[in-house]
């Protein structure tokens, strides 16, 4: 069966890495139909009992436990309770944890857990163990920041989102034997891979060859691309446009540098192409993406003065 991917949240033409509310359920039955998204998602229950089904097996969930939802993931909410209830749900891109884009593979197994679809961890925590700690605390003040949307909030909540995933993280670490053991055959390819991130990240604005990289990594050719696509789920290519893109941000909101002097600058030889790809990537244009910081930033330093 096909399920429908929901695709990320975009506001005044700019796409979100993270979101957070609070849900607000009046009855019992379906609260979200199956679907699937590349966000990792978070429920913590306030009030009601619902169950949420992942990958068409049941689990239930209450007042006080937690709920974790891998990216890519299908699932399903019920609320159970006859006058509904409410829970806290917060999704973050997996980039939040590690916004470099798997530069090295040390880092990259804290990740895997929560993005690949065969993963055994412990979907439910109940409130037993979560009451003592202080994970509903920042839940409830990503919540706050979120509403107040006081000068730097979006960095308060992605510090929480850090924290949150920290525990959770080591939490699986002591309690999971699966967990432990899972990624590691995954990290192998990955430390293979590790080369061909060093020079991307070196070199993004010069011309990289796939071939050039398989000898770097001293793969063959066809193994190197086969690794990569499946390690990282895109292939080489798309990966250095990736990084170029990620580039071509901080020079837009850092530089006054033009629209042909920044593709240029991050290795493009065309900027229609580069506009292109940049619309692909991020859902706006990069004139509009710098117009849009401009307005946010301006808005932040006038809200501060109050």
């Amino acid at each position: 069966m096909v399920y429908p991917e929901q695709k990320k949240e975009i506001i005044n033409g700019v796409s979100l890495d993270y979101l957070c509310h609070l849900e607000k359920v009046v009855r019992a039955g379906n609260v979200f139909p199956a679907h699937y998204h590349s966000y990792i998602e978070i429920l913590y229950g306030i009030s009601g009992t619902y169950e949420v089904i992942l990958n068409g097996k049941c689990h239930q969930f209450e007042e006080d436990d937690l709920v974790l939802i891998n990216s890519k993931e299908v699932h399903q909410i019920n609320a159970c309770s006859m006058d509904g209830g409410q829970y806290i749900v917060l999704r973050f891109e997996p980039e939040i944890i590690y916004n470099s884009m798997f530069n090295h593979y040390l880092q990259f197994k804290y990740v895997l857990p929560f993005i690949l679809e065969n993963s055994k961890h412990q979907k439910v925590i109940k409130k037993a163990t979560i009451e003592s700690v202080f994970i509903p605390e920042l839940l409830y003040e990503i919540i706050k920041e979120n509403e107040m949307e006081t000068y730097g909030y979006e960095l308060a909540i992605k510090n929480h989102i850090g924290r949150i995933f920290l525990w959770i993280l080591r939490y699986f670490h002591q309690t999971s034997t699966d967990f432990i053991h899972y990624p590691f055959a995954n990290i192998t390819f990955i430390e293979h891979l590790q080369p061909s991130f060093d020079y991307v990240l070196e070199h993004f604005n010069d011309e990289i060859k796939a071939t050039e990289m398989s000898i770097l990594c001293n793969m063959s050719s066809s193994y190197f691309s086969r690794t990569f696509n499946q390690q990282m789920g895109m292939n080489f290519n798309e990966y250095v446009n990736y990084i170029r893109i990620m580039e071509a941000e901080k020079l837009l909101v850092s530089t006054a540098m033009n629209i042909t002097e920044i593709a240029n600058a991050v290795g493009f030889t065309t900027t229609s192409y580069f506009i292109k790809l940049f619309k692909t990537y991020k859902n706006i244009s990069p004139k509009q993406f710098r117009k849009e910081f401009i307005i946010k930033l301006g808005q932040s330093d006038i809200s501060s003065t109050f």
